[in-house]
Formats: structure tokens, C-alpha cells, sequence
């Protein structure tokens, strides 16, 4: 069974006791209000719930540690102690030493939940040595403490022995306050659909092409022999002599063909925006009515 600080567990706990922290709080005994120390850390395992108070008992030179079931403990949140149940200071400094820097294993577990069940069997060493400075120094014991029936180091479990983990009523009285509080998640929903097609415009186009044309120009010049006689053999009278001359002209050939003029591509892109909401929440508030009685609120 692996046992957690509650801190490395849970580090914002304290908002679970509405700004309280356990740790710090003095230990005091039941009934005679002697202070046996203070709460240094809290164990809790795998699911949270509370296990162990390490309590630094303080009064010794290098502040021994020691474990105290959480249900051997009874929690009073309004003068901020801690009481046991059924252990005396002398008790207290009879359990075994708690050291961080080593594992919590069964073993060291039954040693303490031994102290509790039959506290009058267990005598540490310190306290053999206490009374007989002369006696031979004596081994700690090994083995650990018989369980309660039905109990093994497989099949241990902590609700096995409510005496020492569970939560009573009697001592841990919790009234526990609800309030509502807005949830926000997003929803992906179709707003609509953008449709990109083509067709085809009809316009008229204008283009000048260069032509040619031929014409015919008669020049008469007076020759520079003018007036001058010719013989009857060079004056060839003759009616109907015709010359011909061959006239053209350039017309525009048109003709359409295509080409490719831009490309259209079409993606889509997220924008982000932050859209508030405001909604009704409930919560329940405290109503204490006590009478005349004082009561002190923290």
C-alpha cells in the first residue's frame, strides 16, 4: 500500500478545508490536554483518504517523528488542535520513530498499528535502556506484530480496522456546502457552406491590325525632248493599246484562342475568438443558529 504526503497528492488541499491547514495544528491528549506536538505532514494513499498525522513530537534534540492513525485523532478546526484518542504522551514517545528518507513499508506499519491495538505489549528499546542503563543492549524485534485475524500482508486493507482509519461521526463531524459553478465546453456545429462554381461572360474584345492597299497613280510629266520630231517608223499610232496593272489589298484574319489567366485556390483557415457567457449559479451558505450560546466561527 503506497502512502502519499498530501501535499505531493494534492497540492491545492487547502481549498478543499476552505483556506484550513491541518499541518501546523497541535496535538494535545484527550482529557487531560497534556501537548504531546505538532502536526507536520499528513499520508494519505492511492484514493486520498487520510491514513497517518506525522506528528513532530518536538522535545526531542533532532525533532522525532512519529505516526498517528487518522482515526485515533479527533480534529477541532475551531481552537485549531488536534486530540487523540486513547493515546497518552508517554504513548506517544513509545511509537516508532517515522523517518521520511526511508519507505513505509508493512512491516513498519504493523509496529505502529501494534502500539495502538495492544500498547501495553510493546516496549521500545529506549525505554528498556531507560530503566536498566546496566542491561545488555537489546535487538528491536523483527517480526511484526500479529494482525487481527483474517489479516495478511496480501490482503491488508485499511477498512480492516476502523478503530484505527475510520472517520466517525463523533470526531470528524464535516457538513459539507455545495455551490454551482459554469462548466464551459465548445460544441463544433455547421453555420453553412460557401459553393465556388465558374461561368463563362461574354465580352467584346478590340484589336487593331495593320493593312495595305494598292492603288494606281498616273503621273503625266512633259519629257525633257518635248517638241522634238520623230520619225514616222517611231510614231506607231495605234488605237486600243491597253496596260494592265495588277492591284491588292491586306484584310484583318481574326481567330479566338485560349489561355490559361489565373488560378483560384480555395482553402479554409480558423479564426480564434473568446465569446463570454453568463449563466445563474447557485450556492449554499452556512446558517448557524445557536440561540444565546456563543459561537466562535474561523
Amino acid at each position: 500500500m503506497v502512502l502519499y504526503k498530501l501535499e505531493d497528492f494534492e497540492p491545492s488541499y487547502r481549498d478543499t478545508f476552505e483556506g484550513h491547514d491541518i499541518k501546523g495544528l497541535g496535538v494535545y491528549t484527550q482529557g487531560t490536554d497534556e501537548k504531546i506536538g505538532t502536526v507536520s505532514d499528513v499520508l494519505v494513499d492511492e484514493e486520498g483518504h487520510f491514513r497517518y498525522l506525522v506528528l513532530d513530537l518536538g522535545f526531542w534534540i533532532f525533532g522525532k517523528k512519529v505516526l498517528l492513525p487518522i482515526g485515533r485523532t479527533r480534529i477541532d478546526y475551531g481552537v485549531d488542535r488536534v486530540y487523540t484518542v486513547g493515546l497518552t504522551r508517554e504513548q506517544a514517545e513509545n511509537l516508532p520513530e517515522f523517518n521520511e528518507r526511508q519507505s513505509l513499508d508493512y512491516d513498519y506499519e504493523e509496529r505502529v498499528r501494534g502500539v495502538y491495538r495492544q500498547p501495553t505489549d510493546y516496549v521500545p528499546v529506549e525505554a528498556s535502556a531507560a530503566l536498566d542503563p546496566l542491561a545488555p543492549p537489546v535487538a528491536p524485534p523483527v517480526a511484526p506484530l500479529p494482525t487481527t485475524p483474517s489479516q495478511s500482508r496480501d490482503s491488508y486493507t485499511y477498512e480492516n480496522e476502523p478503530s484505527l482509519y475510520g472517520l466517525n461521526e463523533q470526531d470528524h463531524q464535516t457538513l459539507r456546502l455545495y455551490e454551482e459553478r459554469l462548466i464551459a465546453s465548445k460544441r463544433r456545429q455547421k453555420t453553412g457552406e460557401v459553393t465556388i462554381g465558374k461561368h463563362v461572360e461574354t465580352d467584346t474584345a478590340r484589336v487593331a491590325v495593320p493593312v495595305e492597299r494598292e492603288r494606281v497613280v498616273i503621273e503625266r510629266v512633259t519629257p525633257a525632248d518635248a517638241g522634238t520630231a520623230v520619225s514616222g517608223r517611231e510614231a506607231d499610232f495605234r488605237e486600243g493599246e491597253v496596260a494592265r496593272i495588277e492591284i491588292h489589298e491586306e484584310t484583318a484574319d481574326v481567330r479566338k484562342e485560349a489561355f490559361l489567366r489565373e488560378e483560384v485556390r480555395v482553402r479554409k483557415v480558423v479564426d480564434q475568438d473568446t465569446v463570454e457567457t453568463q449563466e445563474t449559479v447557485r450556492r449554499e451558505e452556512l446558517d448557524v443558529n445557536s440561540g444565546n450560546l456563543p459561537v466562535e466561527e474561523r
